[in-house]
């Protein structure tokens, strides 16, 4: 990823940060957020996903979910990452377009939505909840 669309991403990012509540905020004290261009091909592999193939991948919870842990797991790390390409190819890009079906795809609407999803889905993910919760939520 280029320097001025890692810029604008961040921009949009911290657009959508700013939009949320402040019981969002208050979450994400508890856990860090980090932007990266794109998975390693360390944690792929770690993940069983193909290095060479690792589109769509938006976001990830590092970590235990509260309703998992225990005593013993105070002070272990945790982590939400969002991965700016994945966001950005799930969003349709920079362009805006539209698809053969007509569903508008690109532009920064559709990429602030999705960082807005990711963002959510991974809190989500720190809270416990699974694929088929958050996919009910629309976070999927």
């Amino acid at each position: 990823m280029r320097r001025d669309e890692r810029a604008r991403f961040d921009r949009l990012f911290e657009d959508v940060l700013a939009s949320m509540p402040e019981a969002i905020h208050r979450m994400l004290e508890e856990v860090p957020v980090v932007l990266e261009d794109h998975p390693s091909r360390e944690l792929l592999a770690d993940m069983g996903i193909d290095p060479d193939d690792h589109a769509g991948l938006c976001g990830l919870h590092s970590g235990i979910p509260l309703t998992e842990r225990s005593v013993a797991d105070a002070g272990l790390p945790e982590v939400i990452t969002l991965f700016r390409e994945g966001i950005l190819e799930e969003a349709g890009g920079w362009d805006p377009w539209t698809d053969d079906d007509g569903t508008p795809l690109g532009g920064e609407a559709q990429v602030t939505r999705e960082i807005r999803i990711t963002l959510l889905h991974e809190i989500g993910h720190h809270f416990g909840l699974d694929e088929d919760d958050l996919d009910r939520l629309g976070y999927a």
